[in-house]
């Protein structure tokens, strides 16, 4: 005998951000909507320089 189809329904899973339900599997592992990543994409820090930083050197050294 099969479950009840409501017993089997995973518990609902909310935006972190926005608090919309998150239907897809990628968005219910990350616990947030596409337009929330996309949004969180924009804020990212700038990557750090590859060559060497100018600074001043460390005082006893």
């Amino acid at each position: 005998m099969l479950p009840d189809p409501e017993e089997r329904r995973r518990p609902p899973v909310h935006c972190r951000l926005c608090g919309r339900p998150l239907r897809d599997r990628e968005a219910r592992t990350w616990g947030l909507g596409p337009e929330c990543r996309a949004k969180l994409e924009l804020r990212t820090a700038p990557r750090p320089p590859d060559g060497p930083v100018e600074q001043d050197p460390l005082p006893g050294v």
